[in-house]
């Protein structure tokens, strides 16, 4: 087996994303912290300016805009060597990305949100993701929880008519990535399920991503080995976000969307080295335990 991946870092340029929200809403922090990211070995750098947490209010296009232009010219003239996606379901936000120098589209509503996306993706020639998502942001996660046949049944068929009907619109199918959307109205039951699972998406044919960074579901279920009531805060859960990713990276996920890029990369790093065997120490090293 020879494990291959990409590392995303996460860019929220958003006021109200659940874990670091407000951080990098100056277009300077948020360009600093691009840089930094791309650094640590990011292979993309994904900038959304709406979030998408549980609950999440949408905002307009312009003030969209108003957010990731600035950070996307930024990055750009920064000459990173990461790639840059835009985190959108707007085509006219996607549009401007694209001209500012973005090369990927990462739509959390799998061009289901704006009718004319899907062809300025074929048009652009730009790779895209589409990810599920049951219901939308603000009601993903509503009281009553999310209810599935069988979650990954449910994913797989859903991601197969997207991608379908991607294709159809005449979008390159090898330009596309496929994301299961951990925790985007899934329990944390439905969400481990897709993590045992994930092999069986591995069949349609395309890249997955997995975005497992410091969601709730990890905090959830550290904390109930110690016996505390609420989740672990967003900041003690990569130790967890690790443990996902290298078991993604073990059942074929190829694309892993973090917060955290250094660690994550190290942790991907030894776990591709094991899997491939065919790790190979460079010249002048000394190979010792």
């Amino acid at each position: 087996m020879t494990a291959t991946y990409r590392v995303m870092g996460i860019v929220n340029v958003t006021p109200d994303s659940f874990s670091d929200g407000g951080s990098f809403l100056d277009p300077d922090a948020a360009v600093a912290h691009a840089c930094a990211l791309s650094a640590q070995g990011a292979d993309i750098l994904d900038i959304g300016g709406e979030s998408t947490r549980p609950g999440a209010e949408p905002v307009s296009a312009d003030e969209e805009l108003r957010r990731v232009l600035p950070v996307l010219e930024g990055i750009t003239g920064a000459g990173v060597d990461a790639q840059i996606s835009i985190d959108t379901s707007k085509a006219s936000v996607a549009r401007a990305a694209i001209a500012a120098g973005a090369r990927i589209v990462n739509d959390v509503s799998a061009l289901r949100a704006d009718p004319e996306m899907a062809e300025l993706i074929a048009d652009s020639n730009t790779e895209c993701c589409l990810m599920h998502m049951l219901g939308e942001p603000r009601t993903m996660q509503q009281a009553g929880g999310p209810q599935y046949k069988d979650v990954v049944d449910d994913v797989k068929a859903f991601l197969e008519q997207r991608l379908e009907f991607a294709v159809r619109a005449g979008v390159h199918e090898q330009r596309i990535m496929l994301d299961p959307g951990i925790g985007f109205g899934k329990t944390t039951a439905h969400n481990l399920e897709l993590l045992a699972r994930l092999g069986e998406l591995t069949a349609l044919g395309r890249p997955l991503v997995v975005g497992t960074s410091r969601k709730t579901f990890i905090g959830r279920i550290v904390a109930d080995l110690a016996g505390e009531a609420e989740p672990l805060a967003a900041d003690r859960r990569l130790p967890g976000t690790i443990a996902t990713n290298v078991l993604a990276l073990e059942r074929g996920a190829s694309v892993f969307r973090v917060h955290d890029v250094a660690p994550v990369r190290d942790a991907l790093a030894v776990a591709a080295a094991t899997l491939s065997g065919r790790w190979t120490a460079r010249a002048g090293t000394t190979q010792t335990s």
